[in-house]
């Protein structure tokens, strides 16, 4: 993973799945032991500016929110997790961060969500008051680059998967997902509080970047009907679609599901089992209409570059019966260059 980041150098990046911790012990050794130390012949690289914060993940709820009948455990977790922490997010940054003017989601409850849809017939009232909306949380940094803020809104919606015919984990995608686009519409955001109590969105003239791994592809997959396309085709927000060659190439080679797919390969940004759901487009840094993209892309380099040893093909099924054959991540590094005036 370090190497990636020493390849592409992104000035601002958000890592999902890096696990909090208080004292901020598991970012400082990324950044001293692996960051700033070169790896394979690429140039060290050095963010002086970071960001963690608590998340849902493993944080008991109280409550049985699996309806399993005992209460305990990642299931019934505010967001699953088997500790405090676990799949948490980090941002590393090259610009400042306005730690002063940040803001987190991680508290706001799922039926605070006015219109949403959440499963009443299948959680409890009690359940449903307990609920909260991020599986990990929501976070609004603003970044100073030159004499203008970016505002980086960052999240890790639950995958929409591991449920029933309730579609639980489905329909929280899906609110997740809507919560960004209800953020940055001056219009539908009077409902949303952060942590500390104050309510509202963004102005109507930030400039912002939405990113992360929000679980849902447009065409294929299992996510809930249109889920993305809040994002994808919201007023405010525009949709570089950066591609790379790599997704094309493996879609390709390992078939199976990936031949039914309506998407474009060239789009997808995680290599997942092929057999069912085959490679997806989830990953994305989505900037506002405000900001002008110089250039886009995907970290999936074809077999011929030999930095395609970083990605790799990732067999699930050995990895499940003996734990080898897992590359860096399943998921791919999205950028974008920006061009900020």
């Amino acid at each position: 993973m370090a190497e990636v980041l020493q390849r592409v150098r992104p000035d601002v990046v958000l890592l999902n799945e890096f696990d909090y911790d208080e004292a901020g012990s598991a970012v400082d050794g990324f950044l001293d032991n692996y960051l700033m130390v070169g790896q394979n012949g690429a140039d060290p690289i050095d963010y002086p500016y970071t960001f963690s914060a608590p998340s849902n993940t493993g944080v008991p709820s109280g409550v049985d929110l699996d309806s399993s009948g005992t209460v305990g455990g990642p299931n019934d977790a505010y967001g699953f997790g088997f500790f405090p922490g676990q799949f948490g997010m980090v941002v590393l940054s090259m610009y400042p961060i306005d730690i002063d003017a940040v803001r987190t989601f991680q508290t706001f409850r799922w039926t605070d969500m006015p219109d949403n849809l959440i499963p009443t017939d299948y959680y409890s009232s009690e359940a449903v008051e307990a609920l909260r909306l991020s599986s990990k949380s929501h976070w609004d940094l603003p970044i100073t680059v030159g004499r203008r803020t970016i505002h980086f809104l960052t999240s890790h919606p639950t995958p929409p998967v591991f449920d029933g015919p309730e579609d639980r984990n489905g329909r929280r995608n899906h609110d997740e997902i809507r919560f960004w686009a209800d953020y940055v519409h001056p219009a539908r955001s009077s409902y949303i509080y952060d942590d500390d109590g104050t309510y509202g969105g963004l102005h109507a003239s930030a400039r912002f970047v939405i990113a992360g791994d929000q679980n849902a592809d447009p065409v294929d997959g299992d996510s809930t009907m249109e889920a993305i396309d809040q994002l994808l085709v919201h007023p405010k927000i525009a949709d570089p679609q950066p591609a790379s060659q790599g997704g094309v190439e493996a879609s390709a080679v390992q078939g199976q599901a990936n031949d039914d797919h309506r998407g474009d390969p060239a789009l997808d940004t995680a290599d997942f089992a092929d057999g069912a759901p085959g490679n997806l487009r989830v990953d994305y840094v989505l900037p506002s209409k405000r900001l002008n993209v110089a250039d886009s892309g995907v970290f999936w380099p074809a077999s011929d570059n030999d930095l395609s040893r970083l990605t790799g093909t990732f067999d699930f099924g050995q990895f499940l019966q003996d734990g080898i054959g897992y590359p860096t991540s399943d998921h791919r590094l999205v950028w974008l260059d920006l061009r900020v005036t």
